[in-house]
């Protein structure tokens, strides 16, 4: 998995693909093994997004609230 280029809602969305189809129960015991493998680094890298994201997040807001304080 290239994280460099991989987006948020492509893997998502990959996600998604997985999913269905694993539901639709018609699929080989060894392509399950493949899709819950690459489900795992999916779910992996998009955690890692969501606190990445989060952090830079509240950077923001700190200091947009310290630039704030220094003006009043």
């Amino acid at each position: 998995m290239n994280k460099k280029s991989l987006k948020y809602s492509e893997a998502v969305g990959e996600l998604n693909k997985i999913l269905s189809d694993l539901q639709a129960e018609n699929i080989d015991v060894d392509e399950v093994l493949a899709k819950v493998k690459r489900a795992m680094e999916l779910i992996k890298f998009c955690r890692s997004k969501i606190n990445e994201t989060e952090l830079k997040v509240t950077k923001i807001i700190k200091d947009f609230e310290q630039t704030e304080g220094k003006q009043n």
